[in-house]
């Protein structure tokens, strides 16, 4: 069996063929409505995962808002700093990363957290709540599960994933002092053979002025 990948490597290999699969998730583009209706012109952002810039920090861009995106991938990073000129990008790694201010009017969070170890995943919602400003929002999706571990295929992609249940990230959230004004559980097909239909778990929360 050949090695398999962390998530820097798989998506500088996917590169922009990801925004041709995943950039039009149904779910993902009605959160980020939800979250555009309810920021201010100028709210600071962070988009962690940030891909190639689409949808999520080309949405919030347009609505207004300062944008910093985050990714692991230096091809991602790359692309979105072409196709969002708007927004700022780093290469950046949500475990490690310290903003310069961690106190951001909205925090996005959309499926970058299940390449690693289940640990780890708990750790980056930690750290993610912990950068909501009062009053401010953290809107993410993932795919749920209580798993540990998992060795999959994925878009031809040897990989290792880990998640959290539903029940475990709504009880998470809400032990870091974000209230959960909605979440629901969605289903995606992706327009590739390679990747199978995927449960998404999307979730709205609040920090409490």
């Amino acid at each position: 069996m050949s090695q398999r990948k962390s998530a820097a490597e798989v998506f500088d290999e996917m590169g922009e063929r990801y925004e041709e699969l995943f950039g039009r998730v149904p779910g993902q583009l009605a959160a980020l409505d939800w979250l555009t209706a309810r920021l201010p012109a100028g709210a600071r952002v962070l988009d962690v995962g940030s891909g190639t810039g689409r949808p999520t920090a080309e949405a919030l861009s347009r609505a207004g808002c300062a944008v910093t995106g985050i990714d692991v991938s230096a091809a991602m990073v790359e692309l979105a700093r072409t196709r969002v000129p708007q927004a700022r990008f780093e290469q950046a790694d949500v475990r490690t990363y310290t903003p310069e201010r961690a106190d951001f009017d909205a925090v996005c969070s959309f499926f970058p957290l299940l390449v690693m170890d289940q640990p780890e995943v708990a750790g980056a919602l930690d750290r993610m709540a912990s950068w909501v400003a009062p009053g401010g929002y953290f809107v993410m999706a993932t795919v749920p599960g209580d798993i540990r571990g998992l060795d999959i295929e994925w878009m031809g992609h040897e990989v290792t994933v880990s998640s959290l249940s539903t029940a475990d990230h709504l009880a998470r959230l809400a032990d870091r002092g974000l209230e959960v004004l909605h979440h629901h559980t969605a289903h995606f097909q992706p327009a590739d053979d390679r990747a199978g239909p995927e449960e998404h778990l999307f979730c709205y929360a609040r920090r409490s002025v």
